[in-house]
Protein backbone atom coordinates (compact mmCIF):
# COMPACT_ATOMS: atom_id res chain seq x y z
CA UNK A 1 0.00 0.00 0.00
CA UNK A 2 1.53 3.46 -0.82
CA UNK A 3 2.51 5.93 2.09
CA UNK A 4 -0.18 8.51 2.26
CA UNK A 5 0.94 11.80 1.59
CA UNK A 6 1.78 14.60 4.70
CA UNK A 7 -0.45 17.57 4.52
CA UNK A 8 1.37 20.65 3.47
CA UNK A 9 3.55 22.04 6.02
CA UNK A 10 3.53 19.14 8.09
CA UNK A 11 6.39 18.71 10.16
CA UNK A 12 7.99 14.44 11.66
CA UNK A 13 10.55 14.51 13.91
CA UNK A 14 12.21 11.07 14.56
CA UNK A 15 12.99 10.65 18.23
CA UNK A 16 16.16 7.75 18.86
CA UNK A 17 15.67 6.61 21.72
CA UNK A 18 16.78 2.23 21.67
CA UNK A 19 19.47 2.82 23.16
CA UNK A 20 21.14 0.23 26.21
CA UNK A 21 22.24 3.92 28.13
CA UNK A 22 25.32 2.10 30.00
CA UNK A 23 26.94 5.63 31.04
CA UNK A 24 23.54 6.05 32.66
CA UNK A 25 23.57 2.28 34.79
CA UNK A 26 22.40 1.44 37.25
CA UNK A 27 19.81 4.32 36.67
CA UNK A 28 18.75 2.27 33.73
CA UNK A 29 19.23 -1.16 34.22
CA UNK A 30 15.16 -1.43 34.85
CA UNK A 31 13.94 2.26 33.39
CA UNK A 32 15.02 3.22 29.44
CA UNK A 33 16.53 6.77 29.87
CA UNK A 34 14.25 8.81 27.76
CA UNK A 35 11.72 8.16 31.19
CA UNK A 36 14.61 9.12 33.67
CA UNK A 37 12.71 11.81 35.94
CA UNK A 38 14.07 15.32 34.98
CA UNK A 39 13.18 18.34 36.86
CA UNK A 40 10.07 16.14 37.95
CA UNK A 41 8.83 14.99 34.80
CA UNK A 42 10.10 11.98 32.95
CA UNK A 43 12.33 13.31 30.29
CA UNK A 44 10.42 12.14 27.07
CA UNK A 45 7.50 14.52 28.54
CA UNK A 46 9.80 17.85 27.99
CA UNK A 47 11.04 16.12 24.72
CA UNK A 48 7.63 15.87 23.43
CA UNK A 49 6.28 19.04 24.99
CA UNK A 50 9.31 21.26 22.78
CA UNK A 51 8.53 19.45 19.81
CA UNK A 52 5.31 20.34 19.43
CA UNK A 53 5.99 23.99 20.39
CA UNK A 54 8.25 24.11 17.22
CA UNK A 55 5.68 23.30 15.08
CA UNK A 56 6.21 19.35 14.88
CA UNK A 57 2.32 17.55 14.81
CA UNK A 58 4.09 14.42 14.33
CA UNK A 59 6.48 12.06 16.13
CA UNK A 60 8.24 8.50 15.31
CA UNK A 61 10.13 6.97 18.46
CA UNK A 62 12.53 4.46 17.55
CA UNK A 63 12.95 1.82 20.25
CA UNK A 64 14.82 -1.42 21.42
CA UNK A 65 15.86 -1.49 24.95
CA UNK A 66 12.67 -0.92 27.44
CA UNK A 67 10.68 0.27 24.35
CA UNK A 68 7.73 -1.51 26.06
CA UNK A 69 7.99 1.26 29.37
CA UNK A 70 7.95 4.10 26.13
CA UNK A 71 4.89 2.82 24.75
CA UNK A 72 2.79 2.17 27.96
CA UNK A 73 3.65 6.20 29.40
CA UNK A 74 3.94 7.92 26.28
CA UNK A 75 0.99 6.04 24.47
CA UNK A 76 -0.65 7.90 21.46
CA UNK A 77 0.98 11.06 22.36
CA UNK A 78 -2.21 13.18 22.19
CA UNK A 79 -1.70 14.57 25.90
CA UNK A 80 1.76 16.13 24.70
CA UNK A 81 0.37 17.77 21.74
CA UNK A 82 1.68 15.37 19.14
CA UNK A 83 0.61 11.85 17.38
CA UNK A 84 3.29 9.22 18.35
CA UNK A 85 4.48 6.74 16.38
CA UNK A 86 6.86 3.60 16.64
CA UNK A 87 9.21 2.04 15.03
CA UNK A 88 10.69 -1.16 16.98
CA UNK A 89 14.36 -2.21 16.43
CA UNK A 90 13.91 -5.57 18.25
CA UNK A 91 16.51 -7.01 20.25
CA UNK A 92 19.14 -6.69 18.06
CA UNK A 93 20.37 -2.74 18.01
CA UNK A 94 20.86 -1.54 14.28
CA UNK A 95 23.03 1.78 14.81
CA UNK A 96 21.54 4.85 14.41
CA UNK A 97 21.53 5.10 10.94
CA UNK A 98 20.20 1.27 11.04
CA UNK A 99 17.10 2.54 13.75
CA UNK A 100 16.34 5.37 11.20
CA UNK A 101 16.32 2.31 7.85
CA UNK A 102 14.48 0.08 9.82
CA UNK A 103 11.33 2.91 10.24
CA UNK A 104 11.49 3.37 6.41
CA UNK A 105 7.54 2.60 6.11
CA UNK A 106 6.77 5.09 8.26
CA UNK A 107 9.14 8.36 7.50
CA UNK A 108 7.89 11.16 5.52
CA UNK A 109 9.99 12.48 2.36
CA UNK A 110 11.76 14.72 4.61
CA UNK A 111 11.89 14.80 8.64
CA UNK A 112 14.34 15.62 11.33
CA UNK A 113 16.02 12.97 13.44
CA UNK A 114 17.00 14.17 16.86
CA UNK A 115 18.20 12.08 19.96
CA UNK A 116 16.35 10.70 22.97
CA UNK A 117 18.65 12.13 25.64
CA UNK A 118 18.81 15.30 23.85
CA UNK A 119 17.48 18.56 24.82
CA UNK A 120 18.12 21.39 22.49
CA UNK A 121 17.17 25.32 23.13
CA UNK A 122 16.23 26.22 19.60
CA UNK A 123 13.99 25.93 16.70
CA UNK A 124 13.59 22.06 15.87
CA UNK A 125 12.14 23.30 12.77
CA UNK A 126 14.39 25.22 11.16
CA UNK A 127 16.82 22.82 10.01
CA UNK A 128 14.32 20.72 8.03
CA UNK A 129 12.88 24.41 6.85
CA UNK A 130 16.72 24.91 5.74
CA UNK A 131 16.23 21.03 3.94
CA UNK A 132 13.25 21.64 2.31
CA UNK A 133 14.28 25.48 0.87
CA UNK A 134 17.79 24.02 -0.56
CA UNK A 135 17.22 20.87 -2.98
CA UNK A 136 20.96 20.51 -3.61
CA UNK A 137 21.47 19.25 -0.10
CA UNK A 138 20.48 15.83 1.32
CA UNK A 139 20.94 16.73 4.68
CA UNK A 140 21.16 19.62 7.24
CA UNK A 141 23.09 19.18 10.39
CA UNK A 142 22.82 21.59 13.07
CA UNK A 143 25.73 22.57 14.43
CA UNK A 144 27.71 24.54 18.01
CA UNK A 145 30.82 26.31 18.17
CA UNK A 146 31.97 24.31 20.89
CA UNK A 147 35.65 24.35 20.68
CA UNK A 148 36.22 21.47 23.02
CA UNK A 149 33.98 22.71 25.80
CA UNK A 150 30.74 20.98 25.99
CA UNK A 151 32.30 17.81 24.50
CA UNK A 152 34.97 16.47 21.55
CA UNK A 153 34.39 18.51 19.03
CA UNK A 154 34.14 16.52 15.56
CA UNK A 155 32.63 18.96 12.98
CA UNK A 156 34.58 21.57 10.46
CA UNK A 157 32.76 23.98 8.41
CA UNK A 158 33.32 25.82 5.26
CA UNK A 159 34.39 29.08 5.31
CA UNK A 160 31.68 30.62 4.84
CA UNK A 161 29.02 28.52 7.29
CA UNK A 162 26.85 27.13 4.90
CA UNK A 163 28.07 23.56 4.33
CA UNK A 164 29.49 21.15 6.68
CA UNK A 165 33.34 20.36 5.12
CA UNK A 166 33.77 17.48 7.41
CA UNK A 167 32.59 15.67 9.68
CA UNK A 168 34.83 13.02 12.52
CA UNK A 169 34.50 11.25 15.77
CA UNK A 170 37.35 11.61 18.07
CA UNK A 171 38.71 14.70 15.60
CA UNK A 172 42.06 16.27 16.81
CA UNK A 173 42.47 18.55 14.27
CA UNK A 174 42.41 21.85 15.08
CA UNK A 175 40.00 22.53 12.62
CA UNK A 176 36.91 20.78 13.75
CA UNK A 177 35.79 23.62 16.46
CA UNK A 178 32.58 22.86 15.53
CA UNK A 179 30.01 19.61 17.22
CA UNK A 180 27.18 17.71 16.17
CA UNK A 181 24.34 19.53 17.96
CA UNK A 182 21.77 16.77 17.88
CA UNK A 183 19.40 17.94 15.44
CA UNK A 184 19.77 16.95 12.12
CA UNK A 185 17.11 16.49 8.63
CA UNK A 186 17.79 14.10 6.09
CA UNK A 187 15.53 13.45 3.18
CA UNK A 188 14.15 9.79 3.48
CA UNK A 189 15.89 9.12 -0.39
CA UNK A 190 19.49 8.84 2.09
CA UNK A 191 18.03 5.90 3.96
CA UNK A 192 16.13 3.98 1.08
CA UNK A 193 19.37 3.63 -0.05
CA UNK A 194 20.80 1.34 2.91
CA UNK A 195 20.32 -2.25 2.77
CA UNK A 196 17.32 -3.70 4.73
CA UNK A 197 18.70 -4.55 8.43
CA UNK A 198 22.36 -2.72 8.51
CA UNK A 199 23.73 -2.38 11.21
CA UNK A 200 25.03 1.23 10.62
CA UNK A 201 25.43 4.67 12.83
CA UNK A 202 24.35 8.29 11.59
CA UNK A 203 28.22 9.61 11.63
CA UNK A 204 29.05 7.31 8.99
CA UNK A 205 26.07 8.91 6.97
CA UNK A 206 27.22 12.57 8.44
CA UNK A 207 30.60 11.84 7.14
CA UNK A 208 29.61 10.62 3.64
CA UNK A 209 27.19 13.90 3.13
CA UNK A 210 30.03 16.07 4.37
CA UNK A 211 32.58 14.80 1.66
CA UNK A 212 30.11 14.84 -1.32
CA UNK A 213 29.01 18.30 -0.55
CA UNK A 214 25.35 17.44 0.41
CA UNK A 215 25.05 18.69 4.25
CA UNK A 216 24.52 21.99 5.00
CA UNK A 217 25.05 23.58 8.01
CA UNK A 218 22.92 25.26 10.71
CA UNK A 219 24.93 27.39 13.36
CA UNK A 220 23.38 27.17 16.62
CA UNK A 221 23.44 30.18 18.78
CA UNK A 222 23.08 28.41 22.64
CA UNK A 223 24.69 25.15 23.94
CA UNK A 224 23.61 21.57 23.94
CA UNK A 225 21.82 19.91 27.11
CA UNK A 226 21.57 15.92 27.39
CA UNK A 227 21.08 13.08 30.10
CA UNK A 228 23.44 10.95 28.52
CA UNK A 229 25.45 11.22 31.57
CA UNK A 230 25.34 11.65 34.87
CA UNK A 231 26.72 15.55 34.65
CA UNK A 232 24.40 16.07 31.89
CA UNK A 233 22.09 14.47 33.64
CA UNK A 234 22.14 16.88 36.92
CA UNK A 235 22.43 20.00 34.46
CA UNK A 236 19.59 20.07 32.34
CA UNK A 237 17.32 19.34 36.04
CA UNK A 238 18.77 22.44 37.17
CA UNK A 239 17.82 24.23 34.26
CA UNK A 240 14.31 23.49 33.95
CA UNK A 241 13.86 23.54 37.73
CA UNK A 242 15.32 27.50 37.38
CA UNK A 243 13.04 28.03 34.24
CA UNK A 244 10.05 26.87 35.51
CA UNK A 245 7.28 24.96 32.36
CA UNK A 246 9.97 25.47 29.81
CA UNK A 247 9.13 24.01 26.58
Amino acid sequence: MPRAAPKLGAMQAVVLAGGLATRMRPHTERVPKVLLEVAGRPFVEWQLEKLAACGFSRVLLCVAYLGEQVRAHVGDGTRFGVRVDYADEGPHLLGTAGAVRAALPLLDDTFVVTYGDSYLPFDYAAPLAMLRHHPDCDGVMSAYCNRGKWDSSNVHLTADGAWIAAYEKGATDERFDHIDYGCLAFRRSVFAELAVGIVLGLDVLQTELAEARKLRALVATERFYEIGSPDGWSELSALLRAKGNIK
